[in-house]
């Protein structure tokens, strides 16, 4: 089942996008901003990111632009969403290399009329292995060949997806801090 990843920081957004593409068979993963866009993005593996152009930490422009310059996600199409109230700036868009531009509120024929052909673009590329360690299938009952040793893996460090992590640990753990420094404080205080 061919996988999208919806960023929006709109519920509205999200629920309607949702319905959509869950109703024409697609799998749909939300969430609503930018930085949890990128670290879903590995665990989702989607064939089409849909990506509202404002979103708080990172824009629906960054999002693309790390898609279309991640090699893991060649493969991936980037459509950007935009409300009423948003500017589009269709320069940015570009330079994003953004594969299509909806409107919000979705309107279901638009929606698909955009994605459907994308997401099938993006399936036949990763059938197809194109440019991905082992994409291509075997034949039915013959194992692959193992791979010749490649020398020492070296991990690369992307300060994007650092950042990104940083930033959902600080969220999740600032309500706990600011109540254990305001204790603090009190008590400092009351101690006068």
């Amino acid at each position: 089942m061919p996988r999208i990843l919806l960023a929006d920081d709109s519920p509205h957004a999200q629920r309607m996008g949702e319905r959509i593409l869950t109703e024409e068979g697609f799998e749909v993963v939300t969430v609503s901003d930018g930085d949890s866009a990128l670290l879903r993005l590995e665990d989702v593996d989607p064939d089409l990111v849909l990506a509202g152009v404002t979103m708080a930490h990172r824009s629906g422009y960054e999002i693309c632009q790390y898609v279309k310059l991640s090699p893991r996600h060649k493969h991936v199409r980037v459509v950007l969403a935009t409300g009423v109230k948003d500017h589009l700036d269709e320069g940015e868009a570009r330079r994003a290399h953004a594969d299509g531009i909806v409107q919000k509120p979705f309107q279901a024929s638009i929606l698909l009329q955009v994605v459907k052909p994308l997401v099938e673009m993006a399936v036949k590329e990763r059938g197809s292995g194109a440019g991905q360690a082992g994409g291509a299938s075997s034949a039915p009952g013959k194992r692959p060949a193992p791979k010749a040793p490649q020398g020492p893996t070296v991990a690369l460090i992307d300060p994007e997806r650092v950042h990104a992590a940083v930033t959902v640990a600080l969220d999740a753990s600032l309500p706990g801090i600011i109540e254990e420094i305001t204790e603090k404080v009190l008590i400092a205080l009351s101690a006068r």
